[in-house]
């Protein structure tokens, strides 16, 4: 049974990272709603932790993979070159975007967890919230800014707006496409530079827990979710990347706003708390 949860737990992680719906959001909802926590729990030998890492060391590797070229590009120039180069500057709006989630996670994310995370109704207000505010920006916002045209002060604020992800149901790359799209990125911009955002933060939530990877490093179930989370990953990079070429983002925002609406209704009909 561990093992089919690891793979439906991966396949959540997969999708929900990299499509602006929210991956946190859908790993609680699916555990609660098939009744898994118990199961998750009883198994013991910290296999909640390790199956956590593994699903996000499944999403970091596929965002490297999908990647790799591009962060070679970046991190070379930005690296051995600095800003002189399109690709350097690049590099480093990257890591300055990055400090404002990572030190909102270290300042407020064990009271998240605490407080917010397994409260569905918050998790539903976040996913329909941030559903209407997406579809409208999305909607209003022009497309002129492309990749390479990204200045720092735009780079800053998306970094700054990914704090928010914190909030379940809010969504890291939903919360970042959408600054970006308020910001004039064109859609498929606004995926990328979200995408290749996700990198370290991604990175930051597998490796903060090196000592239980490691200790899972032979343990079915730990593979089981990284693997399923990447192929899975990968695909969706894949699929946003070229969908946004041509389509907007409305469907992610109905999306969450019914996946909101039947979170409501499971919740006050079964009682649950």
């Amino acid at each position: 049974m561990l093992l089919f949860i690891a793979l439906v737990l991966g396949v959540v992680q997969g999708v929900g990272e990299f499509l602006p719906i929210s991956s946190s959001a859908h790993l609680i909802i699916t555990r609660w709603f098939f009744g898994w926590d118990s199961i998750i729990n009883q198994a013991g030998g910290n296999i909640e932790i390790a199956l956590d890492v593994a699903l996000h060391l499944g999403t970091l590797l596929a965002v490297l993979f999908y990647f790799f070229n591009d962060w070679l590009q970046l991190a070379v120039n930005g690296i051995t070159k600095g800003i002189t180069t399109k690709e350097g500057k690049m590099f480093w709006y990257l890591v300055v975007a990055t400090i404002p989630g990572g030190v909102a996670g270290l300042a407020l994310g064990s009271f998240i967890d605490r407080v917010l995370r397994s409260e569905l109704l918050v998790i539903a207000a976040g996913l329909a919230i941030m559903g209407v505010v997406l579809y409208y920006v999305d909607k209003k916002s022009a497309q002129v800014v492309s990749f390479h045209q990204i200045t720092f002060r735009q780079a800053t604020i998306i970094g700054l707006s990914q704090a928010a992800a914190l909030i379940p149901g809010v969504s890291r790359s939903g919360i970042t496409m959408t600054t970006a799209r308020l910001l004039g990125f064109n859609r498929e911009t606004a995926a990328k530079f979200s995408f290749l955002l996700s990198t370290p933060i991604i990175a930051a939530a597998a490796l903060k827990h090196t000592p239980t990877m490691i200790n899972n490093i032979a343990n079915p179930l730990f593979w089981v979710g990284a693997v399923t989370s990447a192929l899975v990953g990968l695909f969706c990079i894949r699929f946003m990347l070229k969908y946004l070429q041509s389509n907007n983002f409305a469907v992610f925002a109905v999306y969450r706003l019914v996946m909101a609406g039947l979170i409501v209704v499971v919740y006050f009909v079964t009682g649950a708390s």
